[in-house]
Formats: C-alpha cells, structure tokens, sequence
C-alpha cells in the first residue's frame, strides 16, 4: 500500500493508514521530523528543490536521488504501508509514487499507472526530471516520460489531497 500526501497532511496520513515508512521529498533546509511510529530507518529524506532545469541557488532533483529513493522502495517489504510526500502532494511525491509504481512492478504498462494516477489524483503534475531519470535508471526507454506527457499537467491546487496508488 503505497500513500501520497502533502507535508501539511503527513502525520495524519501516516497515522490513519498505519504507515511504518516514509519518503520525503523536500527541500534539502526543510526540517521534517520522523512522524511517531516511523522508526528513523525507514525514512528517506531526499532533498532537493522541485525544479526540472538547473537555477542558481537552488538544488535540482539528480540521478542519486532516484537512485536512493529506487533503493529503499526496493527495500521496503511491503507488509505495512508506505508514505511519499513532498511539500504540496503534487509534483514531487506523485512522481515519487509514478517511480515507486513502475520500479515495483516491471511488468505494468507505464501509461496504465500514469492513468491510474491521474484517476487517484486530479492535481498531480509529477516532476518531469525525476521521472526522466527514473526512465532512463528502469530502462523504460521513454516510455515513463510519454506517459506522463500525456496525462499533462493536474488541475490547479494550492495542496493535494492525501490518496492510495496501488501497486497492484
């Protein structure tokens, strides 16, 4: 089971559905605190700016990134559930949860879970340079980036709200 939220909603989220593992992706200064009944091992915390092309100052989402999110998702057993969250639940996580879909289920047709997404999440507008990445490392051969393309960018929200992309 595998949740999205915004970091507003976190700790409700991880409580509601009894997450025991968390993704953040945020802002490399934000200050998340692991939410109670997450053990600190099983929260990832990748930061960086939701950007997609390099701006002075600010950090952009890299293939090490991916890679650590690839390798704890990888890890994570799967008998509780997972959370992703970014700052608003919309670009960043949503793309955390598209990569999770698709690294865990290899076999899945990538536009079926970028529409299953969309279903799930009307305002998701997943980070097109994460997703690149995370094509290119899966060797999805652009197929990852077509999919998101073609579900386009979410509706207009200031936050998302909290859904399930099953993995299934």
């Amino acid at each position: 089971m595998l949740y999205v939220c915004s970091l507003s909603r976190l700790n409700e989220t991880v409580s509601r559905v009894g997450a025991t593992h968390v993704v953040t992706l945020i802002n490399a200064e934000a200050d998340v605190p692991t939410p109670a009944g997450v053990d600190t091992d099983n929260h990832l915390f990748l930061g960086f700016n939701d950007i997609v092309s390099p701006v002075a100052g600010l950090t952009p989402p890299a293939e090490a990134h991916v890679e650590r999110l690839l390798s704890f998702v990888r890890s994570w057993e799967r008998a509780s559930p997972l959370v992703v969250h970014c700052w608003a639940g919309i670009s960043r996580s949503t793309a955390g949860a598209y990569i999770t879909a698709c690294a865990l289920n290899p076999e899945r047709n990538e536009h079926d879970l970028a529409q299953e997404l969309r279903r799930r999440a009307p305002s998701a507008t997943p980070n097109g340079r994460l997703v690149a990445m995370a094509d290119k490392i899966l060797q999805r051969d652009g197929r990852m980036i077509d999919a998101v393309r073609e579900i386009g960018r979410g509706a207009t929200a200031f936050e998302g709200t909290p859904f399930e992309m099953p993995l299934d």
